[in-house]
C-alpha cells in the first residue's frame, strides 16, 4: 500500500466515538486529544514537495504524558526532517471543547 496527497479516509461519526472510547479505556490518564492552528500546520505543508503530514506518537516524560510529533512527507513517503518539526501542541484536556461527541468525560 503507498501513499498519496489523498491518503486517509472519512469513517462514520460513531466509528470514530468507538475509536476515540476505546482509547480512553486503554489509557485513561492520557491527553483526549492535541489541537494544531491552521497557520501552523500550513508550515508543514507549504514546503516544497510535501504530500501530506505524518504524526509520530511521542511521549514526554517530564509531563508524563503524550506529545504528537508532525513532521512531512514527501512523494516518495519519506520523512521531510530536515524540515520542519512540530511539537507543543495544545493538549486536552486544557484545551478542549467540552461540547464534542469525543469529550467523552468520565
Amino acid at each position: 500500500m503507498s501513499i498519496s496527497q489523498s491518503s486517509g479516509s472519512e469513517i462514520a461519526l460513531d466509528e470514530a466515538k468507538k475509536l476515540v472510547e476505546t482509547f480512553k479505556y486503554k489509557f485513561p490518564e492520557q491527553i483526549k486529544a492535541s489541537f494544531v492552528g491552521s497557520e501552523s500546520l500550513n508550515l508543514i505543508l507549504k514546503q516544497e514537495g510535501c504530500i501530506g503530514v505524518r504524526i509520530y506518537y511521542g511521549y514526554d516524560a517530564v509531563s508524563e504524558r503524550l506529545a504528537p510529533v508532525l513532521v512531512g512527507v514527501d512523494e516518495k513517503g519519506e520523512d521531510m526532517s530536515d524540515g520542519i518539526v512540530m511539537d507543543k501542541l495544545k493538549p486536552c484536556p486544557q484545551y478542549c471543547d467540552p461540547t464534542s461527541p469525543f469529550f467523552l468525560e468520565k
